[in-house]
C-alpha cells in the first residue's frame, strides 16, 4: 500500500481530480497513492486501509497529542475518525461530477481507547440517493475486537463546484 498524505496545499486533490472520477475511483486512488489523503489523517494518526463500493476502513492509534487534560483520548479523536470513515464510505457511492458534504454525524463512545492502542474503524452506506446518503460505522480494537464507539452520518450529495 502506498498511501501518502498531503503536506502542502499543492499536494491536495483538485476539483479536476474530483470531476474526472467517480467517488469510488477517487477513494481507490487515495488508497493506491495516486491522490493524497487528507492531512487530518496524518495529524490524528489514522490511515485508509480498505475501499469497496459503500464500504471503507481506516486503522490508527491516538497519540499523546490526542489527549484531553485528564490524559484520556479526546472525544474529538473518535469523532474525526468516524466522520472520516463514514464520509469516505459515502464518497464511494457518489457518481462522477458530484461531491458530498456532511450534514450531521453522531458518535456514541462505548469505552475508552488508550493512547497508542491500535483500532480499526469500518463503515457502510445504508442509503445512497440522488441528494442524500446515510451511513453507519464503528471503531473496534484490533487486538481485542471490542467495540469502542459507534457512529452514523447523513450527507448531502451535490454537483461538484464549477471550475
Amino acid at each position: 500500500m502506498s498511501v501518502f498524505f498531503a503536506k502542502t496545499p499543492d499536494e491536495m486533490a483538485t476539483l479536476d481530480d474530483l470531476r474526472s472520477r467517480s467517488g469510488l475511483e477517487f477513494v481507490q486512488d487515495m488508497l493506491a497513492g495516486k491522490l493524497a489523503c487528507a492531512p487530518i489523517a496524518r495529524t490524528l494518526n489514522f490511515t485508509l486501509t480498505e475501499v469497496s463500493e459503500g464500504q471503507v476502513a481506516f486503522e490508527g492509534a491516538p497519540t499523546f497529542d490526542a489527549l484531553n487534560p485528564m490524559s484520556g483520548v479526546h472525544g474529538g479523536w473518535y469523532g474525526a475518525l468516524l466522520d472520516s470513515v463514514l464520509g469516505c464510505a459515502v464518497m464511494t457511492i457518489v457518481p462522477r461530477g458530484r461531491v458530498y458534504t456532511t450534514l450531521e454525524y453522531k458518535v456514541n463512545i462505548a469505552r475508552a481507547i488508550t493512547p497508542g492502542q491500535k483500532v480499526r474503524a469500518t463503515s457502510q452506506v445504508d442509503h445512497g440517493g440522488r441528494s442524500t446518503a446515510v451511513a453507519h460505522g464503528e471503531i473496534r480494537g484490533i487486538e481485542d475486537g471490542k467495540l469502542y464507539a459507534k457512529g452514523s452520518t447523513t450527507c448531502l450529495i451535490m454537483d461538484a463546484p464549477p471550475a
